[in-house]
């Protein structure tokens, strides 16, 4: 069924795991773009924080405490957004938790707790926003997924099993919407290695400070995604050209892929640079942060050429037709004055 989506100025706009990182990100930007918000996390004191300061820039903002891995703290959330704003347009499920370690270095209890966050709370949220956005007005959700839902990672299997699982659910929820003909479009966004918190707030099994393997992104880029996302109804947004080489070694070289894992992925993951050692380990409490930014020192790039090309594909199919024609009129220039 074709719908219409609405500006982001006239949405309401549901994001879970607020108050750090790309879920702040997300929530920033659409402030900045007049939306009306409903933030959710587990940091009550950081809620309110950022609620104080987004409410001062004139938008309508509304907070749910809530741990995604609790389905009654998911249907508080939908609550908070149908008595405070009559119901939503967008649900963004943002919320995610990881370690770093080997798979036998983790507990049964790590792993099972962050596929209960990571997955278990992406499909709990989007089934919820399915039920309120079939029966009232329609929308869209939107599911943070990662480029290790195509592959995975030394030192943090769990997280990457835990992606997996949310491509695969969020592909099916879409097929399954699409096919009752529901006014509810699914989008996945992938995003590569942003510099956001998470590796100075993951539990870490360790001997040295995590990090994310370079090149790192802007998280603003996914906030970006999830602002075109909700008016536009792509099925995936990917984040950050040089995270997707990974899916293409995956996809086109496995044995290559799995020998540069095996060769480089803990060297790539490991730092002399701790970040803020107050913020480690999220996985079952919250920790006092409010940054979008991670603190450790490394390269940020602040494009994504590859979710421009996304947005805008005909646009820039157009621009390489044009680069092309003028690099074939340069050569032909070229050999005619010789």
């Amino acid at each position: 069924m074709r719908y219409g989506l609405k500006a982001i100025a006239d949405q309401v706009m549901v994001i879970t795991g607020a108050t750090s990182g790309n879920g702040l990100a997300i929530a920033e930007m659409a402030a900045r773009n007049g939306a009306s918000l409903v933030l959710a996390a587990r940091s009550a004191d950081i809620l309110e924080q950022v609620a104080v300061r987004l409410r001062e820039t004139g938008v309508r903002v509304a907070i749910c405490v809530a741990d995604v891995s609790n389905p009654q703290d998911i249907e508080r959330i939908a609550d908070t957004a149908v008595s405070k704003f009559g119901g939503f347009d967008t649900w963004v499920n943002n919320a995610s938790v990881g370690a770093y370690g080997t798979l036998e270095q983790l507990t049964l209890e790590d792993h099972r707790r962050i596929m209960d966050v990571n997955y278990f709370g992406m499909l709990e949220g989007s089934l919820v926003a399915a039920r309120h956005l079939r029966s009232r007005r329609g929308g869209t959700i939107i599911n943070i997924g990662s480029v290790l839902g195509d592959s995975t990672m030394l030192l943090q299997g769990a997280y990457s099993a835990s992606k997996h699982a949310v491509q695969a659910a969020t592909e099916t929820l879409r097929i399954e919407l699409e096919r009752e003909g529901a006014p509810i479009s699914v989008t996945l966004i992938q995003p590569g290695a942003m510099h956001t918190p998470f590796p100075e707030r993951a539990r870490s099994y360790l001997d040295e400070a995590p990090r994310l393997p370079p090149v790192l992104y802007d998280p603003r880029l996914v906030a970006n995604a999830v602002i075109f996302a909700a008016q536009h109804r792509p099925r995936t947004l990917r984040v950050g050209s040089a995270g997707q080489f990974i899916s293409l070694g995956r996809a086109f070289a496995p044995a290559i892929s799995e020998l540069l894992i095996k060769s480089f992925g803990k060297a790539l993951q490991v730092s002399d640079d701790p970040g803020k050692p107050e913020w480690r380990d999220t996985l079952f409490e919250p920790r006092p942060a409010g940054s979008i930014d991670g603190t450790q020192d490394v390269f940020v790039r602040k494009t994504s050429y590859l979710l421009q090309v996304q947005k805008y594909p005909v646009a820039a199919a157009l621009m390489g037709v044009a680069a092309l024609t003028a690099g074939l009129a340069a050569i032909g220039q070229i050999r005619r004055s010789k």
